[in-house]
């Protein structure tokens, strides 16, 4: 299957899910959830769904629980809203990249502030 194709699934099956995540699912664990990425594989079998979760561990562990427990929900929205032979199956996964940027700058600038005292 052609690369374009697979790049527009993954681009509409995202913002499709995070239409379904702002204003279809009702579970009250799911917080401040951004999706940041879909990967999709070139047969359209399985789409991989990188998620930014704003909180505490806690709150992080609760909303990725509750996107398990809702993927059933979410994956017959996708199925119904893009027409596609197969809907593929969804897997959910944190995206760290914010975190890990965030700390990166906050080590240059404990950096910055140790060679601004000498």
């Amino acid at each position: 299957m052609s690369k374009l194709r697979v790049e527009r699934v993954g681009e509409q099956i995202k913002k499709e899910i995070s239409q379904i995540l702002q204003y279809d699912l009702k579970d009250p664990r799911i917080g401040f959830v951004t999706v940041t990425a879909v990967k999709v594989t070139g047969d359209l079998s399985q789409a991989t769904i990188y998620v930014s979760i704003m909180g505490n561990e806690d709150e992080v562990k609760s909303s990725l629980t509750a996107l398990e427990k809702a993927k059933g929900y979410i994956r017959s929205e996708i199925g119904k809203r893009i027409r596609l032979r197969h809907t593929p199956e969804i897997i959910f996964k944190q995206d760290e990249s914010i975190a890990y940027g965030n700390r990166i700058e906050e080590l240059l600038r404990d950096i910055k502030g140790e060679q601004n005292h000498d």
